[in-house]
């Protein structure tokens, strides 16, 4: 990166962390039971909610528990079940359509991440009807409040329960864009074991290292605070404790806890102090070929913090030793190589594997400027690089034999 680019993306996290004090950031109610939304609507005087799900979820019986107390409390609802694993501005207008025609007065976004931004994508599209989804993408251009907003994360991974941020991908482009503000941080979030239970080890492998992402970009960034650096700390032990177990017995009821613990707190860590390259390129390859977000993120991790090198040493050491991966008599070199390899071990654990097919050589530039774009200057990355610079990272991407 040119370095007029470099100082202006410098100057702009510093302002922003700077900043970061007096912004109106703030954590949703936590609840733990679904069974607890009935006194809360009962007490807000809402009866028609409007829910963002996804297909699978919904013929699952994921819904039942939760719509059965709907039903004994005379709470109407209605259900938007066609979001995809990448939420395009189509399932957006489609749910928004549902909600005003049905009257409704909340939105609960029920599953993963993607369900979760759909719904906080359709509470601004509400919230400013005269304008796109388009046309709020980037930082704080939705200033408007959002009807009332409920997350229940299905997954442990995407934090989205907790953040300022809905991630959504232009229906006719495939472009993959963030609209960030801090009216789309829910409510309400739910953090409900017992909903993740029938999650199947694969999503519970590649959300869990989601999440490990958003707790090790926050960390290794140049905007932490004292509290985010407490949160990432604490998702990162939680995960590494926790997510073999989870995977291993999908019954276990702490471990999931655990996880969605973990989750959340990952969440409240990188809504402030954000993410990374790693992000960056997973969106990028989201967008062009719908590869599941946690899963590009858990395949990407690695590589890109051997390529940081020795700038996140001794932050990689700090996160090794609280996880108990590394010993405190370590140097930082040596702590950060044992921190970077348990993570290729549980990617190994997992069958989570280091390329992807779907990567094209001729659409690298295209999807490296795609990456730039979102990363530079929002995310205050270890290492400044430029669109040039992020094609590296999809070529060690492709499998050798389609170099």
């Amino acid at each position: 990166m040119n370095k007029c680019k470099a100082a202006y993306c410098r100057i702009f996290q510093k302002c922003f962390k700077i900043a970061i004090p007096f912004l109106p950031y703030r954590h949703p109610e936590v609840f733990y039971s679904t069974s607890k939304l009935t006194g809360l609507f009962e007490e807000k005087g809402i009866d028609t909610i409007l829910i963002i799900t996804d297909a699978g979820i919904r013929k699952f019986g994921l819904l039942d528990r939760m719509l059965m107390h709907f039903d004994h409390h005379n709470i109407h609802y209605f259900i938007y079940d066609k979001t995809v694993a990448n939420p395009t501005t189509t399932n957006v207008e489609e749910a928004r359509v549902l909600y005003l025609e049905k009257h409704c007065d909340a939105i609960i976004g029920f599953g993963g991440g993607s369900s979760i931004d759909c719904a906080k994508a359709v509470g601004a599209r509400i919230a400013k009807p005269k304008q796109s989804l388009s046309k709020m993408k980037g930082i704080l251009k939705v200033h408007k409040k959002l009807p009332l907003l409920v997350a229940i994360p299905t997954t442990a991974g995407t934090g989205s329960e907790t953040t300022l941020a809905a991630v959504i991908t232009d229906a006719q482009t495939r472009h993959k864009y963030a609209i960030n503000d801090f009216p789309l941080i829910p409510a309400y979030a739910v953090l409900d074991p017992k909903v993740t239970i029938s999650l199947p080890p694969s999503l519970t492998a590649t959300t869990g290292m989601d999440a490990l992402t958003h707790a090790v970009e926050a960390y290794i960034g140049g905007s932490t605070t004292r509290h985010t650096r407490k949160y990432a700390k604490k998702a990162t032990k939680l995960i590494f404790d926790n997510i073999y177990k989870a995977y291993d017995d999908g019954q276990n009821i702490e471990a999931r806890k655990k996880m969605l613990k973990a989750s959340f707190f990952a969440g409240c860590a990188f809504t402030k102090s954000y993410v990374g390259y790693v992000h960056a390129v997973a969106h990028s390859l989201g967008g062009k070929y719908n590869i599941p977000h946690g899963l590009a993120n858990a395949t990407i991790l690695p590589m890109v913090l051997e390529d940081y090198g020795s700038t996140i040493y001794k932050k990689l050491y700090q996160l090794a030793v609280y996880a108990g991966i590394a010993d405190e008599s370590d140097d930082y070199e040596i702590a950060a190589d044992k921190f970077i390899s348990a993570i290729k071990d549980m990617k190994k654990y997992f069958q989570i594997g280091d390329t992807f097919s779907e990567i094209q050589k001729e659409d690298i530039p295209e999807l490296s400027r795609y990456a730039d774009k979102e990363a530079n200057p929002l995310y205050p990355v270890p290492v400044l690089m430029n669109a040039k610079e992020l094609e590296k990272y999809y070529y060690m991407l492709m499998p050798e034999e389609e170099k």
